[in-house]
């Protein structure tokens, strides 16, 4: 039997796919795509004769399914989900019982939305003396948050900190997060990351809120939050000409 692909499509734009995504899916004979995120273009690239499925629409079971009798036709499946398969992607419910039937799974890795934000805001998560830490999370919603994930037991780091699927609860976010966060906290807001339509907003945790209510952003979004958004940092040690490693010696 063939294996089933798992790609991570990026954030939207499509030349954001790996090189390796993107051969995959022109090799496919079925194509499954998160159409609800992941922009038609990046599946563009199919073959003609392949089989194209939006999953926006189907059920966990109707996946499998198609990915079942797929495989055991001697079909290769692309799985294409967005950003990267490991973060929010609902891809072990697919594969545990998929392997269970002996079907291989390959996971191929892409661009997530918040390293997509950062590269939007050209800003780094992690600076000397500012935050060596990046922290992923979400509020909890529909989708419960472990207690000891709860938002502000987190914002007590006061780490870098990337907030998926919340910014339709941006007040609650808020409210937890200056818990801990001073409200002068540097804050910024990208939707839709690297598509056409791209919104950024930036402000702080005082009125970061007003801000994006005002640019009617409420979905597809990330939050990001902490000091590596302001303007002062060290250099790193890196490219110090009085720093030695394995490959310089230092100048000085």
């Amino acid at each position: 039997m063939n294996k089933v692909y798992f790609i991570g499509a990026g954030p939207g734009d499509p030349d954001l796919i790996t090189v390796k995504g993107k051969k995959i899916i022109e090799k496919a004979d079925v194509v499954i795509y998160a159409g609800s995120l992941v922009p038609v273009e990046v599946v563009k690239c199919r073959k003609s004769e392949s089989e194209l499925y939006n999953s926006a629409g189907m059920t966990l079971d109707e996946v499998l399914g198609v990915i079942k009798s797929s495989v055991k036709s001697g079909k290769i499946v692309a799985r294409v989900h967005t950003g990267d398969p490991s973060i929010y992607g609902a891809i072990r419910e697919q594969i545990d019982p998929l392997e269970e039937l002996e079907i291989e799974c390959e996971v191929v890795p892409g661009v997530s939305s918040f390293t997509a934000s950062a590269a939007a805001l050209k800003k780094e998560f992690t600076l000397p003396d500012v935050s060596q830490t990046v922290i992923c999370t979400r509020i909890a919603g529909r989708t419960l948050v472990p207690e000891k994930e709860d938002l502000d037991k987190l914002a007590a780091h006061r780490a870098s900190m990337a907030v998926f699927l919340s910014v339709g609860m941006i007040d609650k976010v808020v409210e937890k997060l200056r818990k801990y966060y001073p409200g002068n906290t540097p804050a910024a807001v990208v939707q839709r990351a690297t598509w056409p339509d791209e919104k950024i907003v930036l402000g702080t945790l005082d009125d970061i809120r007003d801000k994006v209510k005002d640019k009617n952003i409420s979905k597809t979004a990330q939050i990001l939050v902490g000091d590596f958004l302001g303007d002062e940092y060290k250099k790193s040690k890196l490219y110090d000409e009085e720093f030695t490693h394995e490959y310089r010696k230092a100048k000085k």
